[in-house]
């Protein structure tokens, strides 16, 4: 049987299949995106799928520090609703 990769998640830290979380990512034109497939390249982060560890990296503005960027509203309200959507 073939083993899933694990990823932590930014917001509670834990270590989960990769197929378990929603990755976020940075491409080369700075733009943020969800990336559905984990096949978008580049700079990737992940998270659960709940609310809490969403809203735990928008208060530390985790997000914001790993990409090295400000993370706009919109970007952050587009998590949300794949979040609630469950």
């Amino acid at each position: 049987m073939k083993r899933q990769p694990q990823r932590t998640c930014m917001g509670c830290n834990e270590k989960k299949d990769k197929n378990q979380l929603i990755r976020i990512v940075k491409n080369s034109n700075s733009e943020i995106e969800l990336d559905r497939n984990g096949k978008k390249e580049g700079r990737g982060a992940y998270i659960c799928d709940d609310e809490k560890c969403l809203e735990k990296i928008i208060k530390s503005k985790r997000l914001e520090r790993i990409f090295e960027m400000k993370i706009s509203e919109e970007i952050y309200e587009s998590l949300r609703g794949v979040i609630l959507d469950k």
